[in-house]
């Protein structure tokens, strides 16, 4: 019988595990390529995210900047910086999620 018994269906289960991963690869390449940009203080604090999570930018208008008030500056970056996140998790949820690799990243 060989394969253990599966016989024919091992080539068949083999060809399907490599279209899954090009697809895996695919949607990954996807992911390096798509910025997502996360806001905080109604835009005084930006930070683009490529969707595989690496930093690109962080955009902080003169305004945000109160020597007086360092803290909240810190968390306006702090919040863009989770809300970039988040959306990189959803798109990364959205592409790989139906390939069972939404955590991979």
């Amino acid at each position: 019988m060989g394969y253990g018994g599966y016989g024919g269906n091992m080539q068949q289960i083999m060809k399907q595990a490599q279209m899954m991963q090009k697809k895996l690869q695919e949607a990954q390449a996807q992911l390096a390529e798509t910025e997502v940009t996360g806001k905080a203080g109604g835009g005084m604090v930006e930070v683009v995210l490529k969707a595989n999570k690496i930093p690109v930018s962080v955009s902080i208008k003169p305004e945000a900047v109160d020597p007086d008030d360092v803290e909240m500056l810190e968390d306006l970056v702090l919040a863009a910086l989770n809300d970039a996140m988040e959306q990189a998790d959803s798109t990364s949820q959205d592409l790989l999620g139906p390939l069972g690799g939404a955590g991979l990243f």
